[in-house]
C-alpha cells in the first residue's frame, strides 16, 4: 500500500521561504523512480512544479525556477521542495506525486501510474 504524506505547507508572507516535505512508504525502487510537486489553486487546473529523477535529474515549471528546488534523500524515500522568494500567486495545494520512469527525465505532466499525497496547503499573503 503506498502513501505519500506532505507537510511543511503554511501561511507566509510574500519574500519568504517554505519547505515542503513528502515522505514515502509502501513503495519500490520502481515505484520512486520519478517525484515530483504539483500544485492546484483555486479555480485552477493542477499544474507540474517540478519533479526528480532518482539519478538526480530535475526539471521545473518556468513560474517557478530559480526560486524553488527540488531535492530527495533517497534512502529514506523522501522528496522535498524549498521554496524562495514566494510570492501570492504561489497559493495554492501542494500535491507530492511519485510514480516509475522509462527514460532519464522526469515529466511535469500528470499519467495514471502516478500515486498522490493528500496535499498540503500554501497560502501566501502579501
Amino acid at each position: 500500500q503506498v502513501h505519500l504524506v506532505e507537510s511543511g505547507g503554511g501561511s507566509v508572507q510574500a519574500g519568504g521561504s517554505l519547505r515542503l516535505s513528502c515522505a514515502a512508504s509502501g513503495v519500490t525502487e520502481h515505484s520512486t523512480l520519478c517525484r515530483g510537486w504539483f500544485r492546484q489553486a483555486p479555480g485552477k487546473q493542477r499544474e507540474g512544479i517540478a519533479t526528480i529523477h532518482r539519478t538526480g535529474n530535475t526539471t521545473y515549471a518556468d513560474s517557478v525556477k530559480g526560486r524553488f528546488m527540488i531535492s530527495q534523500d533517497n534512502a529514506k524515500n523522501n522528496v522535498y521542495l524549498q521554496m524562495n522568494s514566494l510570492k501570492t500567486e504561489d497559493t495554492a495545494m501542494y500535491y507530492c506525486a511519485t510514480g516509475p520512469s522509462f527514460g532519464g527525465a522526469c515529466p511535469r505532466s500528470e499519467t495514471a501510474s502516478l500515486f498522490w499525497g493528500q496535499g498540503t496547503q500554501v497560502t501566501v499573503s502579501s
